[in-house]
């Protein structure tokens, strides 16, 4: 990619989501932000999914999540298995994958009864990748309050986060926060609203 075409308004994380073909290479390897060693958080197994990115769009697009390119072969079974596709996006080493938790989170809200069940098995980068996707989801939700459904709030406590009840606020917080323990220079809240705009977009089209 050369330099010129990346618009300096965009951070690194939402130009790759833009450029969906980049998938795999050095932009992928840099968008991977290497936890904090400094975060108390216990080792677990990480749950073992073998999924491709093409069957990953496929099941999104199956429960009418149409965030990313692809998945014209839709998997015929791993979007019935919401827990092991929420493991799965978190662990993906594909940056517009692990986002896509956003907006599945705002699209299916009953999903949330799934997350904390499957923060425990997951390894410490991939655990803080879902706890604070879904945590944006959780203040995208109310901030923008198109379902009547609400997500509640799991994991404030543990990523040491204090929430009013400004959900603007609350994300720039959580922005900050997850910088902190990602220790990935990326601009977090833009990419937290970046996946909410594209949803709330794609919720305009199935209108029209």
């Amino acid at each position: 990619m050369h330099q010129k075409q990346k618009s300096p308004n965009i951070p690194a994380e939402i130009f790759i989501l833009h450029n969906c073909s980049l998938t795999t290479g050095q932009l992928l390897k840099r968008s991977r932000p290497r936890l904090n060693q400094s975060v108390g958080y216990n080792s677990s197994m990480s749950i073992a999914i073998v999924a491709t990115g093409e069957q990953l769009a496929g099941a999104l697009h199956a429960l009418g999540v149409k965030f990313i390119m692809g998945g014209g072969s839709e998997d015929q079974s791993l979007h019935k298995r919401p827990t092991l596709l929420i493991a799965a996006l978190a662990e993906s080493k594909e940056a517009r994958l692990r986002l896509s938790l956003i907006p599945l989170f705002l699209e299916h809200p009953e999903f949330a009864a799934r997350v904390r069940t499957v923060a425990k098995k997951l390894d410490p980068s991939a655990r803080l990748t879902l706890q604070c996707y879904y945590s944006a989801a959780v203040w995208l939700g109310q901030k923008y309050q198109v379902r009547n459904k609400s997500l509640p709030d799991y994991f404030s406590k543990e990523l040491n986060l204090h929430p009013t009840a400004d959900p603007e606020g609350n994300l720039r917080g959580l922005a900050k926060r997850h910088k902190e323990l990602s220790g990935a220079q990326v601009n977090w809240l833009g990419t937290y609203q970046h996946a909410a705009q594209v949803w709330l977009k794609g919720l305009e089209y199935q209108k029209a």
